[in-house]
């Protein structure tokens, strides 16, 4: 367990310290980097070699331009001075550092280093340089040098520089639409040359994928290409064309078609297999990239191919095109009729008979493409004569799932999983399967395989999660098989006990039984281990079964060895008991509900201080954090407002006091009269109202500082934002302003996509409130002062009944994405203020690395970085002058797009006040569907304006009464405005 959590630590992505450009500078003097230039001088080839294949590691750690530079000149003089070994070391580190090129400052001297080896009379020596220059094509792609010694090796009789020359005219191709235009010809030459040996000629055909920076290039690369498919048709050289055809016309765009038709061509009429493989890989490309260029009669010579075949292998590559295909729009365009013409019946398309035909297939892979263009077709198209289709998608998955449940090897595995995936899908699109695809999944759970099980019990928890499905009747067959799993302690039981636990958590919506939790502990303490307890506990977390939950985390809380494990599990026992005390609430029970909140506070502020110490430098705990703490607020809102609608019952309005609030104009009349008690409900009720308000922007604050959590978890911080505003909303429309309130905009849309049982809770829940504010605000008009109080409390009751659901980015973090920023200048000391004259900017230079855990991009990537720069005077020194007001803030915000990474912008400051000034650079991204996310950081570094010389012998001459000489007027810069 301990490893495990140790795991989890790790994929939050706090391992590395945080070290500015100028400390990383002092660490080269000291440790590691002073090692590996020690050792680059050293007289031992093989300490010189380690210290080279160590600077990729450096660049991770430090990864600013000013180290980059300095290393990648050093490694240059290696490169210029070094043998040829030497030189290979060189060009491996940078190869695997592409992504730092950019970051090389003076790469006119670092290009001068390397460069200078090409003109050696090894030809070994010349091969590596030009690989080196190929390497540093993105930096350099305009280098007339290097484009003129790759076209001289072009020419070399040495193969080993020639195929180097290649692999450099392709670099530069892909970067340089300069170069591509001159080498052209000259590849072209070379290709078409009888004195260049057909092996050669293999190598230079893949160039001719970069020629398409302009349509004239890319026509006659086609036309070159189309030269060499007719005049060398043997099998290599009709692969190698054919799919540089392919990667131009993917590149360049507008010969998709008849790339498509060519391809189709090739797999219907080349007899060798090797070829229609290429096609069917090329074809999948194509599917993937471009669907919607894919016409009918692509579709159609597809399917024939398929159907004609004879060899499994092709028509299941054929399928694997078509079930690509049958998910995105070209499936709709297939199954639409032409106008004017007669609408075709569904089973009599050749599509929908390969699919059925391939259903029963006993080749596993073929039936699986089979079944899954059968559910593509089903949840794409609507159209009445399809819906035929969904009994024989649902028959053949039945088939797949009891042939592949059975076998334990790979290839049964992925089928099953394709299998099962398409099972979620359909009864996504086709809720009303979703009773005979559960009942399959039911029986055939008993003598399936235990792999197969896992999976089998993901899928059932998937549809269970978005449709109640399992009924309680169907508790007693996954208890008698949990009862079975349980004998086992290998590997796959343990992760067996997880998935069926999950499933049972899910398929009883209320709270569990005594039996059930009995049966479950027992297991645990028979044949699992403590990793496996917890994960089943942080299940029952998720799905709201906190009494289970709290158990779980009682008995692990003595099987962790670290101090801040046994914290971490004590405060996820306190939540879980905090929430259990909520569930006992009941409507119409105000006393009771308050006492409840207060119990369920107490555990709360328990399991809060438990959690803060959980905390590391290394794990700050900071969205938990900022969740607990929101929910604490939260209930302490939800029980003063029940106080204060109690306080309202003891102190009631008279029956005119609506109307005097209308003859008066103040709104606070309708809560009694304004004796010194009523004004203070009143505007108790009014605080509360705000209060809430301001948890909602704090709700929100959270959401938007969760960029990397997954979508359930910010779907659950947008249900808590929106209970808050929606008991404002009832505050207000019942008691404060019950005129001026709207209900559309918080209407909620009853089409939406609901992804869990929490969320199908809470928006009945929203809706039931709302129908009830309503319909008192239009019948009862104005609102009596009982029936808004028993509505407000019952909806405060309504919602805490709902069991809190802790998702998964409270437990684990999946996606790990950080900022490093670094300033210049910056002080050496970090308090120390940096010394500016208060006639003069300061050019402030912000650079930023983004840096990524071990899945970069899983559920949103960055699209821009967002710098916002604010100034503010901290103390002011000398006299106080009238200044604009435009010179004394600065309020700055400029976006960049990181490129590989990295992301550099400058901003001009004035500081025309005297003083020291503190500037805070804060950092915030937006993604790629344009949302604004905070996730920081926030750096300050300190400015002390200083008056400039000139200026202050004036002021001096003042104040001694001496007037400043013409000279000196005339060199004023202020007496010319």
């Amino acid at each position: 367990m301990a490893a495990s959590a140790k795991s989890f630590l790790a994929d939050a992505g706090y391992g590395e310290q945080e070290l500015d450009a100028n400390s990383a500078l002092m660490e080269l003097d000291k440790g590691e980097p002073t090692r590996a230039r020690r050792c680059l001088r050293s007289g031992k080839l093989g300490e010189q070699c380690e210290a080279v294949v160590r600077f990729p590691r450096l660049f991770q750690k430090y990864p600013f331009p000013i180290l980059i530079n300095s290393a990648f000149l050093k490694l240059a003089d290696v490169f210029r001075v070094g043998n040829n070994f030497l030189r290979l070391c060189v060009l491996k580190v940078t190869q695997q550092s592409e992504k730092h090129l950019e970051k090389i400052l003076n790469v006119d001297e670092f290009v001068k280093r390397v460069f200078s080896v090409i003109h050696s009379n090894d030809p070994v020596a010349r091969a590596i340089t030009l690989r080196m220059l190929g390497s540093m094509a993105s930096i350099i792609p305009e280098r007339k040098n290097a484009h003129h010694s790759i076209r001289q090796s072009l020419d070399s009789h040495d193969n080993v520089e020639v195929e180097a020359a290649i692999f450099a005219a392709a670099n530069f191709s892909a970067q340089s639409k300069d170069f591509a235009v001159g080498i052209c010809n000259k590849i072209s030459e070379m290709i078409q040359g009888l004195a260049t040996p057909v092996d050669l000629k293999l190598k230079l055909i893949p160039i001719l994928q970069h020629m398409h920076h302009d349509a004239s290039l890319a026509s006659s690369s086609r036309q070159l290409l189309q030269q060499l498919v007719t005049s060398y048709p043997s099998t290599k050289m009709v692969i190698v064309t054919l799919h540089t055809f392919t990667l131009l016309a993917a590149s360049s765009l507008v010969d998709i078609p008849k790339q498509i038709q060519l391809l189709l061509q090739y797999l219907k009429n080349d007899p060798r297999k090797a070829v229609k493989r290429l096609a069917i890989q090329d074809l999948k490309l194509l599917a993937n990239k471009t669907p919607h260029t894919w016409s009918r009669e692509n579709i159609q010579a597809l399917c024939e191919s398929a159907l004609n075949t004879p060899y499994d292998s092709l028509k299941m590559g054929m399928l694997s095109v078509l079930s690509t295909l049958s998910g995105t729009i070209a499936i709709k365009q297939y199954f639409s009729s032409a106008p004017g013409a007669a609408a075709t019946p569904a089973r009599s398309f050749d599509l929908v008979k390969l699919a059925q035909e391939c259903c029963y297939h006993n080749n596993r892979g073929i039936a699986a493409h089979g079944v899954r263009i059968l559910t593509n077709i089903s949840a794409s198209c609507q159209e009445k004569d399809l819906l035929p289709l969904e009994q024989d998608a649902v028959f053949g998955l039945e088939a797949l799932l009891v042939l592949c449940s059975q076998d334990d090897s790979p290839g049964a595995q992925a089928t099953l999983k394709i299998t099962l995936t398409c099972m979620v899908k359909l009864v996504q699109c086709r809720p009303h399967l979703s009773q005979s695809v559960v009942e399959s999944l039911l029986t055939q759970l008993h003598s399936a395989q235990d792999n197969a099980r896992i999976l089998m019990c993901h899928c059932l928890a998937a549809i269970a999660m978005q449709l109640p499905v399992l009924a309680d009747g169907i508790l007693g067959d996954l208890m008698d098989l949990y009862k079975l799993i349980g004998q086992s302690a290998t590997d796959k039981k343990q992760e067996l006990l997880v998935s069926l636990a999950t499933v049972i958590f899910v398929s009883s919506q209320k709270a569990l039984s005594t039996e059930i939790k009995t049966v479950i502990k027992q297991q645990l303490e028979n044949s699992s281990n403590g990793w496996t307890a917890y994960r089943i506990a942080r299940q029952a977390s998720r799905m709201g079964n906190h009494d289970m939950a709290r158990e779980l985390y009682q008995s692990l809380l003595t099987q962790v060895a670290s101090e801040h494990f046994y914290f971490w599990l004590n405060s996820l026992k306190e939540f879980s008991h905090a929430e259990q005390c909520l569930t006992g609430l009941q409507e119409d029970n105000y006393s009771s509900a308050l006492s409840c909140i207060a119990e369920a506070l107490k555990s709360y502020h328990k399991g809060i201080a438990s959690l803060t110490a959980a905390s590391t430098p290394l794990n700050p705990l900071s969205f938990q954090c900022g969740f607990v703490k929101l929910r604490i607020d939260l209930l302490q809102a939800f029980s003063q407002l029940i106080c204060t609608c109690n306080s309202l019952k003891t102190s009631p309005p008279p029956a005119i006091a609506t109307t005097i609030a209308m003859t008066s104009g103040n709104e606070l009349q309708r809560c009694g009269r304004i004796s010194n008690q009523a004004l203070t409900l009143s505007l108790q009720m009014k605080h509360s109202m705000e209060e809430f308000r301001s948890l909602a922007t704090r709700y929100g604050d959270l959401y938007q500082s969760s960029f990397d959590a997954d979508s359930a978890t910010l779907r659950n911080v947008e249900l808590q934002q929106q209970s808050c505003l929606l008991i404002s909303h009832a505050i207000e429309a019942l008691i404060l302003d019950p005129e001026s309130a709207s209900f559309q905009e918080y209407s909620s849309n009853g089409t939406a996509h609901v992804e869990s049982e929490y969320e199908r809770r809470m928006m009945s829940v929203f809706n039931h409130v709302l129908e009830e504010v309503e319909s008192l605000n239009r019948k009862y008009a104005p609102v009596s002062y009982l029936a808004s109080n028993t509505c407000l409390c019952n909806a405060v009751i309504a919602l805490l009944k709902v069991p809190l659901s802790f998702q998964r980015y409270f437990f684990q973090k999946l996606q790990s994405t950080s900022i490093k920023l670094a300033l210049s200048p910056s002080p050496r000391n970090p308090a120390e203020p940096i010394a500016v004259q208060n006639n003069q900017q300061l050019a402030l230079k912000v650079e930023g690395v983004v840096q990524h855990g071990s899945k970069p991009g899983l559920f949103r990537k960055i699209q821009s970085v967002c710098l916002n720069v604010s100034s503010v005077l901290q103390s002011k020194s000398g006299q106080d002058y009238k200044i604009p007001i435009d010179n004394m803030t600065n309020e700055m915000e400029q976006r960049v797009e990181p490129h590989n990474d990295y992301f550099s912008t400058q901003f001009l400051l004035n500081f025309v006040i005297l003083g020291t000034h503190n500037i805070t650079v804060e950092s915030s991204v937006i993604d790629s569907n344009g949302i604004v996310w905070k996730t920081g950081p926030k750096t300050t570094i300190f400015v002390k304006s200083l008056e400039d010389p000139y200026s202050q012998q004036v002021r001096l001459q003042q104040q001694q009464g001496q007037p400043p000489s013409q000279q000196q007027q005339q060199r004023t810069a202020y007496s010319r405005f």
